[in-house]
């Protein structure tokens, strides 16, 4: 009888029937196989994992990290303005830090203090020339209380230490008083103020912690699972430091490592001990119910890392830059995570497993003196949401659409000066130079002027001050090698504002392609307002394609796993529709400015990063629920019981995982970065949706609905789809 056996429903089994699956002399499949090995030689296997670790760990440290930013977008007009700039030795080329200056009483009375203090600053490492205000009237706002000395860095922002941009600011702040206030404004300026993120691992973790105690009702089982998840997160981040000297991996990677890491590992790590204590608690020794789990859960939990990593490693079709590192970077924290779930959970098992055994023995006894029944809660939730399907789906679907729409207004773009803290010198700075020279001036644009006639420059400068949305133009500057002339154009309005992404568009596509006609020239509109554009820009253009990718992989995957049409559609469309909500989230949090946050653009790049990570996750509680139904379907052909039985198998095990990645993902809210609370925020509410609305709602109703068709694939696929079974199958 080839059937497949309902391992784990209590039901079922009993003490009666010791074992579940392969007897202990038999081989299994190459997970039951890697567990056999990992229990034998468990001292071996643990000492493997803290050998590698900590070898990793000394590596990385002696050799350091090269981490660095990448958003260049060949092809665009920033790009090439930027590069042309580079090319021809303008100081625009190079980073830059202003000193804002401020006294209610005058900056021209404070003439000899900052003179001084700009001599100290021209002389400290990574300085290459300072302008003083008092050498160009445009620097000097038109009451006097307001001016700004540019002091030019001798790389970008991301290439100067954070030290040398650290001595610029306490040499400028030092100048202050007697009425004068200094503060000091630039990206290089944000990213020496940026503070660590460590707060936010920490209280995830403990967090996690608390969740697994609560499940397991024992320190020790809750500790297995989290310290699975550390030895890998801790692997990770070593071998991506060490990486990062030879692939661009942007400065950010190592947070969101450690933010996917713990919460995937431990979810990883979860779903193997959940069926372990399963097997443990229908009879099974211990030795056999690891086997079992790995046989069983662990081959979900590969298939689903899988989906992970092809959802990440889509993100390189986009060809963004550093996201590809990042992508790569965070898929390695992945494969890592299920290397220590199927090698590093087996030999913790073995350790620790006589403890834990007793433990689950003795709470299932404590449950039954009280006629509490495993399961018991979600069948008969299951068998509520049985008899309305229609409603309860429609309800779910309803809320999800309704908190998806605020991400259609969506707008991208990064933080500036103006989404930091009120107490930060790069707030104040920006604060100080949009009320003494205008909201565009935060923002200015770089219009490069390349050839033409001799007269090119002054007609671009006459035509850009002539231009709606435009507020001032300086005069044109040219480079050291006087073959290209740059003009700062400053619009009317702040640099996240619509109306200055309009303006851009419409420089490109109206106003300068007449120029270039009449002065033979090629100008370029650059500078960071645009670049950051041009980078929203592309990640809209491309974001179909990556979408179509990942979703046509996955779906593909599921169909040759579950041998049907409807289930990959199913999941697909879900996980659209969870990914879309959290977005929502996001918007109506970030961009409107729900419970205090400051108004701003979404980053760029968070909705192609939590796409593919949600993505993937999504797929970890799609195939172990729909696995069970599936089991259950096998051994029974009741449709209906089957979904019941899933549910009441599964449905626990799937909240307390969600939990754990709910508050591990939302500690990152904490974290002193905007785009790190962004990517928590997002990542929280996709995977409580997930688990609540779809998991509990959505998928029983809609597998009710479906009936036996939920399992139909046509004769003419079926015989080209290779069966891969997720199930173990039964020896009876």
């Amino acid at each position: 009888m080839n059937a497949h056996a309902p391992s784990g429903a209590d039901h079922r089994r009993g003490p009666g029937h010791p074992q579940d699956g392969p007897p202990p002399g038999a081989r299994g499949g190459v997970l039951a196989r890697l567990a056999g090995w990992s229990q034998r030689r468990r001292w071996a296997a643990v000492l493997l994992w803290v050998l590698v670790v900590v070898a990793i760990t000394a590596g990385s440290q002696t050799a350091g990290s090269a981490y660095g930013n990448d958003f260049s977008l060949p092809g665009t007009d920033s790009q090439a303005a930027t590069d042309l700039l580079r090319e021809h030795g303008a100081a625009q080329a190079g980073g830059s830090v202003q000193i804002v200056l401020q006294d209610p009483a005058g900056v021209a009375d404070d003439r000899s203090a900052v003179e001084t203090m700009l001599a100290t600053v021209r002389g400290l490492p990574g300085v290459a020339e300072v302008r003083s205000p008092y050498e160009d009237a445009a620097a000097v706002s038109e009451d006097g209380t307001v001016a700004y000395a540019t002091v030019t860095l001798d790389g970008t922002s991301e290439e100067v230490p954070k030290d040398d941009v650290t001595r610029v600011i306490d040499t400028a702040r030092g100048a202050a008083g007697d009425g004068l206030r200094v503060e000091l404004g630039g990206e290089a300026v944000r990213g020496a103020e940026e503070g660590e993120g460590g707060a936010a691992e920490g209280a995830g973790m403990l967090a996690a912690l608390v969740v697994l105690v609560l499940l397991f009702g024992s320190l020790l089982a809750a500790a297995v699972p989290l310290v699975t998840a550390l030895f890998a997160v801790g692997g990770a981040v070593g071998l991506i430091a060490l990486a990062s000297h030879v692939f661009t991996v942007a400065d950010f990677t190592p947070p969101i490592m450690m933010l996917v890491g713990l919460g995937v590992g431990v979810d990883y790590a979860l779903l193997i001990f959940y069926r372990y204590r399963h097997e443990i608690m229908a009879g099974s020794d211990r030795a056999t119910a690891t086997r079992t789990a790995l046989d069983a859960a662990g081959r979900t939990v590969v298939f689903a890392g899988c989906t992970v990593v092809i959802a990440l490693l889509g993100l390189i079709a986009l060809g963004l830059g550093s996201l590809q590192g990042v992508a790569l970077a965070v898929a390695l924290t992945v494969l890592v995570t299920l290397a220590a779930s199927l090698t590093l959970l087996p030999a913790l098992l073995a350790l620790f497993g006589r403890r834990i055994e007793r433990h689950i023995h003795k709470k299932a006894a404590k449950a039954r003196a009280k006629g509490r029944h495993e399961g018991a809660g979600w069948r008969t939730w299951a068998t509520a949401v049985q008899r309305r399907p229609l409603s309860a789906l429609l309800a779910a679907v309803i809320a999800l659409l309704a908190l998806s729409a605020p991400a259609l207004g969506m707008r991208l773009g990064f933080a500036d000066a103006g989404n930091d803290p009120t107490t930060t010198t790069g707030r104040q700075a920006y604060d100080l130079l949009a009320d003494g020279f205008g909201p565009g001036f935060n923002g200015p644009l770089v219009v490069v002027v390349d050839g033409g006639t001799a007269d090119a420059a002054a007609q671009v400068r006459t035509t850009l001050a002539d231009t709606e949305g435009i507020a001032a133009v300086s005069p044109p500057l040219p480079t050291r090698d006087s073959a290209v002339s740059t003009l700062i154009a400053y619009p009317d309005t702040a640099p996240q504002d619509e109306g200055t992404t309009d303006l851009v568009h419409r420089l490109r596509d109206a106003v300068l392609p007449g120029l270039e006609e009449r002065t033979d020239a090629t100008c370029l509109v650059g500078g960071s307002t645009a670049a950051t554009q041009d980078f929203s820009d592309a990640v809209s253009a491309r974001m179909p394609l990556f979408v179509a990718l990942v979703v046509g992989l996955s779906a593909l995957l599921l169909m040759v796993v579950f041998r049907s049409l409807l289930i990959p559609l199913k999941a697909a469309l879900l996980n659209l529709l969870s990914i879309s909500a959290a977005l929502g989230a996001i918007t109506l949090v970030f961009q409107h400015g729900w419970f205090g946050v400051e108004p701003g653009p979404i980053e760029a790049f968070i909705p192609v990063m939590i796409f593919a990570i949600v993505f993937g996750l999504s797929m970890d509680y799609e195939v172990f629920l729909v696995s069970r139904i599936h089991e259950e379907w096998e051994h029974t052909k009741d449709h209906a019981g089957a979904v019941r039985e899933g549910l009441a198998a599964t449905g626990r095990v799937i909240t307390a995982a969600a939990a754990i990645m709910i508050v591990v993902f939302a500690a990152f809210v904490l974290s002193p970065s905007r785009m790190l609370q962004q990517f928590g925020l997002g990542l929280a509410v996709a995977v409580l949706l997930d688990a609540v609305l779809i998991r509990c709602l959505i998928v029983p109703a809609v597998m009710q609905l479906l009936g036996a068709r939920a399992w139909w694939l046509p004769r003419p696929l079926g015989r080209l789809v290779p069966k891969v079974a997720l199930e173990r199958p039964s020896t009876d």
